[in-house]
């Protein structure tokens, strides 16, 4: 074997996610501390790697950053390399400019890359791997949508937010006798609504894999007035719809891998429900946005980032390149890249067993009339 110290390069793409830190962190100190690697960050994912932007990453920069969310190497969602909006003869245009990533890699010397993200930045993740790159993904999503692993980091931060958010917002609502509908983020895929809708005691959670009619939200509303229970709090996804209907959409951002920004159901519900029910009750929406991402790194998140950062330390040891650390039934492992793109992780509302738990719980998903015993 070479007695060559190795050069490791790292970078985050997508959203940023509480965890972020937490692994550069670890996967930092174990490759020097254990292995005696040299390691780069490179800044504002794909597009550092494309013009070359990197900064050294040592126990002294990367010291007390375990518990801070965001990325100290900074992030962006728009820059796929397979498909980089450049200017030629003053036109935009799109073009395939991986090779100048890879040369980029070759001229630093850089014997492995670490990629940490989400579905789309896994998929060029895998697609530098096809071109011969020595890489490990790192599975990174507050939506917690990706099916190659149980749990990804980031998401138990976010739900925490969600549930704090709907402690606060059930003490207002009580006082005024308000409908309070509150909009988590979550894509496609209800995780966020569901986890946090249970946690913060939500009278109606709507996600995206049970569509719903207007009409079972106002009977279960109606249901909790002849109870007393004069306020309702609702959690919708922002991926939820009406049965029949579409997702609503906030704006297309054209330059981006992943143009579809969901957004305004809470407006959208409120709408409809003063339009029903308006003169009954005040319906105020709340959107919790960007909060979801930002502030400090729960300790599970931590916890789940170390093991993650501590186990990629190791692949890059062992050369197990192609691969992505995965956490599958409560073991540290990995899985082919080429296994871990393409597929959604959503919920089943026929089997999950926290579906069946909220409904135990007379949640309503807003899929059926609300039938209570005499």
């Amino acid at each position: 074997m070479s007695d060559k110290k190795k050069k490791i390069a790292l970078l985050t793409g997508g959203g940023d996610a509480p965890g972020l830190n937490a692994v550069i962190y670890t996967l930092t100190k174990t490759c020097i501390l254990k292995y005696n690697y040299e390691l780069i960050g490179y800044k504002s994912g794909y597009r550092g790697l494309y013009i070359n932007d990197f900064m050294p990453l040592t126990l002294e920069n990367t010291t007390g950053i375990l518990h801070k969310g965001g990325s100290i190497l900074y992030s962006s969602n728009k820059d796929n390399l397979f498909d980089y909006k450049v200017v030629e003869n003053g036109v935009e245009v799109r073009k395939d400019v991986s090779d100048v990533a890879v040369d980029n890699l070759k001229k630093e010397g850089v014997d492995c890359l670490v990629i940490l993200g989400g579905d789309g930045t896994l998929t060029s993740a895998r697609d530098f791997s096809r071109k011969g790159v020595n890489v490990i993904g790192v599975p990174k999503t507050i939506d917690n949508d990706l099916m190659a692993t149980d749990v990804t980091f980031g998401f138990n931060t976010a739900v925490n937010i969600v549930t704090e958010a709907l402690g606060r917002l059930h003490t207002t609502a009580e006082s005024h006798h308000r409908i309070i509908v509150v909009e988590v983020m979550g894509r496609n895929a209800g995780w966020i609504a569901l986890h946090g809708g249970i946690a913060g005691s939500a009278d109606i959670i709507l996600i995206p894999e049970i569509p719903y009619k207007i009409e079972n939200i106002v009977q279960k509303i109606k249901e909790r007035d002849a109870r007393g229970k004069l306020f309702t709090i609702i959690v919708v996804s922002e991926g939820a719809k009406e049965l029949g209907g579409t997702v609503t959409v906030n704006k297309v951002v054209k330059d981006s891998p992943d143009p579809i920004r969901l957004g305004g159901i809470a407006n959208k519900l409120t709408y409809q429900l003063e339009e029903i029910i308006g003169g009954e009750h005040e319906i105020r929406p709340v959107v919790l946005g960007h909060t979801q991402r930002g502030g400090e790194t729960s300790p599970y998140d931590r916890i789940l980032s170390a093991r993650y950062g501590s186990y990629a330390a190791k692949m890059i040891h062992d050369e197990k390149y192609g691969n992505m650390v995965c956490l599958k039934h409560g073991e540290i492992s990995y899985v082919p890249l080429e296994e871990v793109v393409g597929a959604q992780k959503l919920i089943d509302p026929e089997t999950d067993e926290l579906v069946k738990v909220a409904r135990d719980l007379g949640v309503s998903f807003g899929d059926m009339p609300v039938y209570r015993k005499r």
